[in-house]
Protein backbone atom coordinates (compact mmCIF):
# COMPACT_ATOMS: atom_id res chain seq x y z
CA UNK A 1 0.00 0.00 0.00
CA UNK A 2 0.85 3.14 -0.93
CA UNK A 3 1.78 5.73 2.32
CA UNK A 4 -0.39 8.36 3.49
CA UNK A 5 1.09 12.05 1.81
CA UNK A 6 2.16 13.73 5.41
CA UNK A 7 2.56 17.29 4.71
CA UNK A 8 3.77 19.74 7.01
CA UNK A 9 2.77 19.81 10.79
CA UNK A 10 1.40 22.94 10.80
CA UNK A 11 -2.36 22.78 10.79
CA UNK A 12 -3.64 23.84 7.33
CA UNK A 13 -7.21 23.97 7.98
CA UNK A 14 -8.44 25.92 11.48
CA UNK A 15 -10.98 24.55 13.67
CA UNK A 16 -14.40 26.50 12.52
CA UNK A 17 -14.46 29.56 14.78
CA UNK A 18 -17.56 30.54 16.96
CA UNK A 19 -19.50 26.90 16.60
CA UNK A 20 -19.88 23.53 17.91
CA UNK A 21 -19.53 20.55 15.90
CA UNK A 22 -23.09 19.77 16.74
CA UNK A 23 -23.96 23.00 14.75
CA UNK A 24 -21.60 22.24 11.85
CA UNK A 25 -24.10 20.38 9.96
CA UNK A 26 -26.66 23.21 10.00
CA UNK A 27 -26.13 24.79 7.32
CA UNK A 28 -26.38 20.90 5.22
CA UNK A 29 -29.80 20.22 7.46
CA UNK A 30 -31.04 23.91 6.83
CA UNK A 31 -30.53 23.88 2.98
CA UNK A 32 -33.94 24.08 0.74
CA UNK A 33 -33.27 19.99 -0.90
CA UNK A 34 -33.89 20.23 -4.52
CA UNK A 35 -37.27 20.09 -5.90
CA UNK A 36 -37.80 16.75 -7.79
CA UNK A 37 -40.51 15.44 -10.51
CA UNK A 38 -43.21 14.37 -8.07
CA UNK A 39 -46.22 16.26 -7.87
CA UNK A 40 -46.40 19.05 -4.87
CA UNK A 41 -48.64 16.05 -2.62
CA UNK A 42 -47.33 12.91 -3.48
CA UNK A 43 -47.10 10.34 -0.71
CA UNK A 44 -43.71 10.18 1.50
CA UNK A 45 -41.87 8.02 -0.88
CA UNK A 46 -40.81 4.92 0.43
CA UNK A 47 -37.28 4.48 2.54
CA UNK A 48 -34.84 2.13 0.20
CA UNK A 49 -32.26 -0.08 2.18
CA UNK A 50 -29.35 1.59 4.15
CA UNK A 51 -26.76 3.77 1.60
CA UNK A 52 -24.05 3.27 4.17
CA UNK A 53 -24.37 -0.42 4.07
CA UNK A 54 -24.28 -0.18 0.56
CA UNK A 55 -20.86 1.75 -0.27
CA UNK A 56 -19.31 0.45 2.67
CA UNK A 57 -18.80 -2.81 0.61
CA UNK A 58 -15.90 -1.93 -1.46
CA UNK A 59 -14.57 -0.90 2.40
CA UNK A 60 -12.20 -4.39 3.83
CA UNK A 61 -14.64 -5.46 6.42
CA UNK A 62 -13.05 -3.62 9.71
CA UNK A 63 -13.89 -0.36 7.97
CA UNK A 64 -17.02 -1.51 6.81
CA UNK A 65 -18.41 -2.67 10.51
CA UNK A 66 -17.00 0.42 11.85
CA UNK A 67 -19.13 2.66 9.25
CA UNK A 68 -21.80 0.59 10.02
CA UNK A 69 -22.03 0.71 13.87
CA UNK A 70 -20.90 4.92 13.82
CA UNK A 71 -24.00 4.94 10.85
CA UNK A 72 -26.62 3.19 13.97
CA UNK A 73 -24.72 5.88 16.57
CA UNK A 74 -25.59 9.20 15.15
CA UNK A 75 -29.21 7.92 14.20
CA UNK A 76 -30.12 6.25 17.20
CA UNK A 77 -28.00 7.22 20.59
CA UNK A 78 -27.82 10.96 19.27
CA UNK A 79 -30.57 10.97 17.42
CA UNK A 80 -29.89 13.10 14.41
CA UNK A 81 -32.03 14.17 11.43
CA UNK A 82 -32.37 11.47 8.54
CA UNK A 83 -30.45 14.34 6.87
CA UNK A 84 -27.65 14.81 8.78
CA UNK A 85 -27.18 11.28 9.47
CA UNK A 86 -26.69 10.63 5.56
CA UNK A 87 -24.58 13.80 5.63
CA UNK A 88 -22.42 11.97 7.67
CA UNK A 89 -22.06 9.19 6.37
CA UNK A 90 -21.18 9.86 3.05
CA UNK A 91 -18.29 12.08 4.49
CA UNK A 92 -17.35 9.30 6.79
CA UNK A 93 -17.55 6.58 3.56
CA UNK A 94 -15.49 9.24 1.83
CA UNK A 95 -13.11 9.56 4.65
CA UNK A 96 -12.64 5.60 5.06
CA UNK A 97 -12.09 5.15 1.45
CA UNK A 98 -9.50 7.43 1.16
CA UNK A 99 -7.57 5.88 4.26
CA UNK A 100 -8.18 2.22 2.63
CA UNK A 101 -6.07 3.99 -0.46
CA UNK A 102 -3.00 4.38 1.61
CA UNK A 103 -3.30 1.76 3.87
CA UNK A 104 -5.27 1.81 6.81
CA UNK A 105 -7.77 -1.11 6.90
CA UNK A 106 -9.11 -0.88 9.95
CA UNK A 107 -10.06 2.26 12.52
CA UNK A 108 -7.51 1.42 14.98
CA UNK A 109 -4.52 2.83 11.92
CA UNK A 110 -6.27 6.08 11.38
CA UNK A 111 -4.20 9.13 12.50
CA UNK A 112 -3.65 13.22 12.24
CA UNK A 113 -1.88 12.91 8.55
CA UNK A 114 -4.13 10.56 7.07
CA UNK A 115 -7.11 13.08 8.21
CA UNK A 116 -5.51 16.30 7.36
CA UNK A 117 -4.59 14.23 3.88
CA UNK A 118 -8.18 13.64 2.55
CA UNK A 119 -9.27 17.55 3.80
CA UNK A 120 -6.44 18.21 1.90
CA UNK A 121 -7.69 16.10 -1.39
CA UNK A 122 -10.92 16.96 -0.95
CA UNK A 123 -9.65 20.97 -1.25
CA UNK A 124 -7.82 20.41 -3.82
CA UNK A 125 -10.72 19.06 -5.54
CA UNK A 126 -12.91 22.54 -5.15
CA UNK A 127 -15.11 21.71 -1.70
CA UNK A 128 -16.46 24.55 -0.55
CA UNK A 129 -15.31 25.83 2.62
CA UNK A 130 -18.44 25.20 4.55
CA UNK A 131 -18.57 21.79 2.94
CA UNK A 132 -14.93 20.97 4.21
CA UNK A 133 -16.50 22.60 7.69
CA UNK A 134 -18.85 20.01 7.98
CA UNK A 135 -16.35 17.12 6.83
CA UNK A 136 -14.28 17.87 10.00
CA UNK A 137 -16.61 17.76 12.04
CA UNK A 138 -17.93 14.92 11.08
CA UNK A 139 -14.19 13.47 10.96
CA UNK A 140 -14.13 14.57 15.05
CA UNK A 141 -17.07 12.83 15.66
CA UNK A 142 -16.05 9.35 14.23
CA UNK A 143 -12.75 9.48 15.66
CA UNK A 144 -14.16 10.51 19.04
CA UNK A 145 -16.66 7.29 18.42
CA UNK A 146 -13.67 5.35 17.55
CA UNK A 147 -11.76 6.17 20.99
CA UNK A 148 -14.90 5.41 22.97
CA UNK A 149 -15.21 2.41 21.41
CA UNK A 150 -11.83 1.48 22.17
CA UNK A 151 -10.49 1.48 18.25
CA UNK A 152 -8.55 3.88 18.41
CA UNK A 153 -5.43 4.15 21.34
CA UNK A 154 -5.93 7.93 21.28
CA UNK A 155 -7.98 10.63 19.42
CA UNK A 156 -6.71 12.22 16.75
CA UNK A 157 -9.80 14.61 16.27
CA UNK A 158 -9.37 17.63 18.07
CA UNK A 159 -5.95 18.33 16.15
CA UNK A 160 -7.83 18.33 13.76
CA UNK A 161 -8.90 21.61 12.08
CA UNK A 162 -11.13 22.97 9.53
CA UNK A 163 -11.40 26.12 7.30
CA UNK A 164 -13.30 29.08 8.19
CA UNK A 165 -16.36 28.77 6.75
CA UNK A 166 -17.58 32.47 5.26
CA UNK A 167 -20.48 33.43 6.55
CA UNK A 168 -23.03 34.08 3.93
CA UNK A 169 -26.02 36.42 4.88
CA UNK A 170 -29.06 34.15 4.92
CA UNK A 171 -31.57 35.70 1.99
CA UNK A 172 -34.17 37.24 4.39
CA UNK A 173 -37.92 38.57 3.11
CA UNK A 174 -38.62 42.10 3.87
CA UNK A 175 -41.81 42.86 5.90
CA UNK A 176 -44.19 43.71 2.89
CA UNK A 177 -42.86 40.59 1.12
CA UNK A 178 -44.48 38.52 4.22
CA UNK A 179 -47.73 40.64 4.27
CA UNK A 180 -48.34 39.66 0.73
CA UNK A 181 -47.45 35.98 0.38
CA UNK A 182 -49.92 35.58 4.23
CA UNK A 183 -52.47 37.91 2.54
CA UNK A 184 -52.62 35.83 -0.70
CA UNK A 185 -52.69 32.48 1.05
CA UNK A 186 -55.85 33.70 2.89
CA UNK A 187 -57.67 35.34 -0.04
CA UNK A 188 -57.44 32.01 -1.55
CA UNK A 189 -58.53 29.87 1.39
CA UNK A 190 -61.25 32.20 1.42
CA UNK A 191 -61.68 31.94 -2.50
CA UNK A 192 -62.09 28.00 -2.68
CA UNK A 193 -64.32 27.74 0.52
CA UNK A 194 -66.75 30.38 -0.76
CA UNK A 195 -66.86 28.30 -4.11
CA UNK A 196 -67.89 24.90 -2.65
CA UNK A 197 -64.38 22.93 -3.69
CA UNK A 198 -63.62 20.99 -0.45
CA UNK A 199 -60.22 19.63 -1.22
CA UNK A 200 -58.88 22.34 -2.86
CA UNK A 201 -60.48 24.25 0.07
CA UNK A 202 -58.82 22.33 2.86
CA UNK A 203 -55.41 22.23 1.00
CA UNK A 204 -55.81 26.12 0.44
CA UNK A 205 -56.08 26.15 4.01
CA UNK A 206 -53.31 23.69 5.01
CA UNK A 207 -51.22 26.28 2.85
CA UNK A 208 -52.04 28.79 4.88
CA UNK A 209 -52.02 27.70 8.39
CA UNK A 210 -48.10 26.14 6.78
CA UNK A 211 -47.15 29.54 5.99
CA UNK A 212 -48.21 31.50 8.89
CA UNK A 213 -46.88 28.85 11.06
CA UNK A 214 -43.21 28.73 9.38
CA UNK A 215 -43.61 32.81 9.86
CA UNK A 216 -44.88 33.09 13.33
CA UNK A 217 -42.14 30.32 15.31
CA UNK A 218 -39.55 30.15 13.03
CA UNK A 219 -38.99 26.13 13.01
CA UNK A 220 -37.16 23.89 10.87
CA UNK A 221 -39.49 22.35 7.88
CA UNK A 222 -38.69 19.28 9.70
CA UNK A 223 -39.89 20.20 12.94
CA UNK A 224 -43.24 21.46 11.16
CA UNK A 225 -43.77 17.75 9.29
CA UNK A 226 -42.89 15.86 12.40
CA UNK A 227 -45.94 18.14 14.25
CA UNK A 228 -49.01 16.17 16.01
CA UNK A 229 -51.97 17.51 16.69
CA UNK A 230 -51.42 17.67 20.20
CA UNK A 231 -48.47 19.33 20.01
CA UNK A 232 -50.59 22.76 19.96
CA UNK A 233 -51.88 24.44 23.56
CA UNK A 234 -54.44 26.54 22.33
CA UNK A 235 -54.66 28.31 25.60
CA UNK A 236 -51.13 29.76 26.03
CA UNK A 237 -50.32 29.74 22.46
CA UNK A 238 -47.66 27.64 22.23
CA UNK A 239 -46.47 24.44 19.71
CA UNK A 240 -43.77 21.62 20.85
CA UNK A 241 -40.92 21.45 19.10
CA UNK A 242 -38.91 17.85 18.84
CA UNK A 243 -35.80 19.59 17.31
CA UNK A 244 -32.41 18.64 16.47
CA UNK A 245 -30.64 15.89 18.89
CA UNK A 246 -34.53 15.18 19.77
CA UNK A 247 -34.26 18.05 21.85
CA UNK A 248 -37.79 19.47 22.49
CA UNK A 249 -38.68 23.14 23.46
CA UNK A 250 -41.93 24.87 23.21
CA UNK A 251 -42.33 27.80 20.85
CA UNK A 252 -44.61 30.86 21.25
CA UNK A 253 -47.52 31.31 18.03
CA UNK A 254 -48.79 34.20 17.25
CA UNK A 255 -52.82 34.93 16.85
CA UNK A 256 -53.00 34.99 12.79
CA UNK A 257 -50.85 31.76 13.22
CA UNK A 258 -53.35 30.12 15.35
CA UNK A 259 -56.62 31.26 13.94
CA UNK A 260 -54.99 29.72 10.21
CA UNK A 261 -54.23 26.74 12.38
CA UNK A 262 -57.65 26.31 14.33
CA UNK A 263 -59.13 26.48 10.58
CA UNK A 264 -57.65 23.97 8.98
CA UNK A 265 -57.65 21.75 12.06
CA UNK A 266 -61.50 22.20 12.10
CA UNK A 267 -62.61 22.25 8.67
CA UNK A 268 -59.29 21.33 6.41
CA UNK A 269 -58.37 18.87 8.38
CA UNK A 270 -61.12 16.10 8.64
CA UNK A 271 -61.62 16.66 4.49
CA UNK A 272 -57.94 14.95 3.99
CA UNK A 273 -57.42 12.81 7.02
CA UNK A 274 -57.72 8.49 6.43
CA UNK A 275 -56.48 6.01 7.61
CA UNK A 276 -53.20 7.06 6.98
CA UNK A 277 -53.05 10.03 9.05
CA UNK A 278 -52.76 8.85 12.36
CA UNK A 279 -51.84 12.41 14.73
CA UNK A 280 -49.89 14.21 12.04
CA UNK A 281 -50.55 17.90 12.60
CA UNK A 282 -50.52 18.51 8.77
CA UNK A 283 -51.60 16.20 5.73
CA UNK A 284 -50.93 15.57 2.21
CA UNK A 285 -53.54 15.54 -0.32
CA UNK A 286 -53.38 11.90 0.39
CA UNK A 287 -54.39 11.73 3.71
CA UNK A 288 -50.83 11.21 4.79
CA UNK A 289 -48.36 12.66 7.23
CA UNK A 290 -46.85 15.86 5.81
CA UNK A 291 -43.46 15.04 3.84
CA UNK A 292 -40.84 17.87 4.06
CA UNK A 293 -40.67 18.26 0.02
CA UNK A 294 -44.28 18.92 -0.70
CA UNK A 295 -43.81 21.37 2.06
CA UNK A 296 -41.23 23.25 0.01
CA UNK A 297 -43.12 22.95 -3.01
CA UNK A 298 -45.95 24.80 -0.69
CA UNK A 299 -43.91 27.72 0.26
CA UNK A 300 -42.21 28.00 -3.24
CA UNK A 301 -45.69 27.85 -5.16
CA UNK A 302 -47.21 30.41 -2.23
CA UNK A 303 -44.09 32.75 -2.68
CA UNK A 304 -44.74 32.66 -6.55
CA UNK A 305 -48.55 32.81 -6.50
CA UNK A 306 -47.71 36.27 -4.20
CA UNK A 307 -45.51 37.34 -6.77
CA UNK A 308 -47.91 36.73 -9.58
CA UNK A 309 -50.50 38.54 -7.97
CA UNK A 310 -48.30 41.76 -6.93
CA UNK A 311 -47.30 41.88 -10.84
CA UNK A 312 -50.98 41.57 -12.11
CA UNK A 313 -51.93 45.00 -9.14
CA UNK A 314 -48.85 46.51 -10.74
CA UNK A 315 -50.52 46.35 -14.31
CA UNK A 316 -53.85 47.09 -13.15
CA UNK A 317 -52.63 50.24 -11.28
CA UNK A 318 -50.40 50.74 -14.94
CA UNK A 319 -53.65 50.31 -17.42
CA UNK A 320 -55.44 53.20 -15.31
CA UNK A 321 -57.82 50.13 -13.99
CA UNK A 322 -59.47 50.96 -10.42
CA UNK A 323 -57.15 48.00 -8.18
CA UNK A 324 -57.66 46.66 -5.02
CA UNK A 325 -56.23 49.07 -1.91
CA UNK A 326 -52.41 48.41 -1.75
CA UNK A 327 -52.14 48.02 -5.35
CA UNK A 328 -49.84 50.80 -5.86
CA UNK A 329 -47.84 51.58 -8.94
CA UNK A 330 -43.78 50.33 -7.94
CA UNK A 331 -45.00 47.80 -5.73
CA UNK A 332 -41.99 45.56 -5.51
CA UNK A 333 -42.59 42.11 -6.04
CA UNK A 334 -41.91 38.82 -3.77
CA UNK A 335 -38.64 37.00 -4.17
CA UNK A 336 -39.06 32.76 -4.27
CA UNK A 337 -37.68 30.91 -1.27
CA UNK A 338 -37.98 28.32 0.70
CA UNK A 339 -39.11 27.23 4.16
CA UNK A 340 -35.35 28.07 5.84
CA UNK A 341 -35.43 31.22 3.88
CA UNK A 342 -38.52 32.03 6.20
CA UNK A 343 -36.96 30.48 9.09
CA UNK A 344 -34.46 33.28 8.29
CA UNK A 345 -36.68 36.15 8.06
CA UNK A 346 -38.76 35.34 11.12
CA UNK A 347 -35.16 35.35 12.71
CA UNK A 348 -34.31 38.69 11.65
CA UNK A 349 -37.61 40.45 12.30
CA UNK A 350 -37.73 39.56 15.86
CA UNK A 351 -34.50 41.09 16.36
CA UNK A 352 -35.34 44.03 14.60
CA UNK A 353 -38.49 44.50 16.83
CA UNK A 354 -36.73 44.52 19.77
CA UNK A 355 -36.08 40.63 20.58
CA UNK A 356 -32.92 39.89 22.56
CA UNK A 357 -30.53 37.33 21.40
CA UNK A 358 -30.63 34.45 23.80
CA UNK A 359 -34.59 34.63 23.34
CA UNK A 360 -34.21 34.05 19.48
CA UNK A 361 -31.35 31.80 20.19
CA UNK A 362 -34.11 29.32 22.22
CA UNK A 363 -36.83 29.85 20.14
CA UNK A 364 -34.63 28.67 16.75
CA UNK A 365 -33.49 25.85 19.18
CA UNK A 366 -29.31 26.55 18.21
CA UNK A 367 -27.22 24.60 20.55
CA UNK A 368 -24.80 27.46 20.15
CA UNK A 369 -25.68 31.57 20.22
CA UNK A 370 -22.63 31.70 17.59
CA UNK A 371 -24.92 30.00 15.40
CA UNK A 372 -28.00 32.73 16.28
CA UNK A 373 -25.55 35.92 15.81
CA UNK A 374 -25.68 35.47 12.20
CA UNK A 375 -28.82 37.20 12.25
CA UNK A 376 -27.55 40.60 13.97
CA UNK A 377 -25.38 40.97 11.00
CA UNK A 378 -28.14 40.28 8.68
CA UNK A 379 -30.12 43.45 10.70
CA UNK A 380 -27.16 45.44 10.36
CA UNK A 381 -26.83 45.16 6.64
CA UNK A 382 -30.26 45.90 6.17
CA UNK A 383 -29.81 49.03 8.57
CA UNK A 384 -26.83 50.22 6.26
CA UNK A 385 -29.15 49.62 2.88
CA UNK A 386 -32.02 51.45 4.10
CA UNK A 387 -29.70 54.22 5.17
CA UNK A 388 -28.17 54.66 1.92
CA UNK A 389 -30.74 54.61 0.01
CA UNK A 390 -32.73 57.47 2.30
CA UNK A 391 -29.98 59.86 3.78
CA UNK A 392 -29.22 62.21 0.97
CA UNK A 393 -25.53 62.48 2.30
CA UNK A 394 -25.27 58.41 2.91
Amino acid sequence: MVAAPRGDDRDDFPRLNGASDADAADGAEGADAADGAESADAADAAEGPDGADRRAERLPEALSSALAEFSRHLAAERALSRHTVRAYQGDIQSMLEYAWRYGVAAPGSLDLATLRGWLAYQHQAGAARATLARRGAAARAFTAYAHRQGWLAADPGPQLGTPKARRVLPQVLRRDEMNVVLADCEDRALREFAAGQRTAAALAMRDAAVLELLYATAIRVGELCDLDAGGLDTGRRTVRVLGKGRKERVVPVGVPAMRALARWEEVGRPVLANARSGAALFLGARGGRLDQRTARRIVHARLRAADLATAAARRRVSEGEPGEPGDEDGQPGVRDAGPHAIRHTAATHLLEGGADLRSVQEILGHASPATTQIYTHVSAERLKATYRQAHPRA
